[in-house]
């Protein structure tokens, strides 16, 4: 590791640290519904922080590695755009108050940053030792995009989560989510929340995602730290999305074809990387373009989209036991 690199992980350290401490022990305090203006202000900076740092990473390491962040950045925050439509429907299935969901994304989002950063680490060591895993992630990204290609209707079934299962085994859960802990004592017994199991769903269910998106990614750099900050950035912006998507949903409804495009993009690039080496920026043009392209398609066709049956993403996503 350089010193550059080794300087810019402290900063980007000092950064994440800063700001969960800021969410986690100022905004807990202020516990309540996360209001449209309240969400929009918290993307926007999210947002800003992330560019920030990549034009940071364009002045310190230079462009190559500017743009391999910036590419890595925009394709994992458009795959997340599926795992919000998907925690809408886990907090529908479990009726969670509108008070809580924002702890329980608080917690998620903890929790995905260390298995992402696990993963990422396993795939760039994959990668580097055996080069035939180029293949086996491109075909992944492939088998993924068909596979949200043809999956018109994904069915969540919460209740036969085995995690899930395996709690409810080892400690009681109590019937209602009290005061919004995780864990509590009912009569001298100790007892697990509802909070916690939804807690439990949101953590396995990103785990899922995580098998698409970090070979996605791995079509772009094998650099560790370009694609752990890219990753993080995306995912510590993805509590304040939600809350800018949930009321949007309906009016999206190109979005799930962008990201088909873009995993198709990306698992082509793959497969083709030893016979066509791409310039730096066109994966970054194509992949923002697609996603630029499926947004304004659904912003074009918007009252097209929220009139007709069967059109809304979430409605794509239905949960059962």
């Amino acid at each position: 590791m350089s010193m550059e690199q080794g300087l810019l992980w402290i900063g980007f350290t000092a950064i994440i640290v800063s700001m969960l401490a800021f969410d986690l022990f100022y905004l807990v305090g202020r516990m309540g519904v996360v209001d449209l203006r309240e969400a929009l202000l918290w993307s926007a900076m999210w947002i800003a922080v992330s560019l920030a740092f990549g034009g940071v990473l364009f002045v310190v390491l230079g462009r190559d590695q500017g743009v391999q962040y910036l590419t890595g950045y925009v394709i994992e925050k458009a795959l997340s755009v599926d795992n919000i439509f998907v925690f809408l429907i886990i907090f529908e299935y479990f009726n969670v108050p509108a008070f809580l969901q924002p702890k329980v994304l608080r917690w998620g989002i903890i929790g995905a940053l260390i298995m992402r950063f696990i993963f990422i680490l396993a795939g760039a060591t994959l990668l580097a030792t055996f080069h035939w895993m180029l293949f086996v992630f491109g075909g992944l990204v492939l088998f993924a995009a068909l596979r949200l290609a043809t999956q018109r209707e994904a069915a969540l079934r919460p209740g036969k989560n085995p995690v899930v299962r395996l709690v409810r085994r080892v400690i009681p859960v109590a019937p209602e989510y009290g005061s919004g802990r995780f864990m509590l004592r009912l009569g001298g017994t100790l007892m697990a929340t509802p909070l916690l199991i939804v807690l439990i769903v949101v953590e396995t269910t990103d785990l899922f995602f995580a098998l698409d998106s970090i070979p996605a990614i791995l079509a772009v750099t094998d650099d560790t730290f370009i694609l752990y900050t890219s990753n993080a950035f995306a995912i510590l912006g993805l509590r304040a999305l939600y809350f800018v998507l949930a009321g949007a949903a309906g009016h999206l409804r190109y979005l799930r074809q962008g990201a088909v495009a873009i995993l198709a993009f990306v698992g082509v690039k793959l497969l083709i990387s030893d016979v066509v080496e791409l310039p730096v920026v066109v994966p970054l043009a194509v992949v923002a373009g697609i996603l630029a392209g499926s947004i304004g398609l659904s912003v074009l066709f918007r009252e097209k989209a929220s009139g007709a049956p069967g059109t809304s993403p979430v409605r794509r996503i239905r949960a059962r036991d």
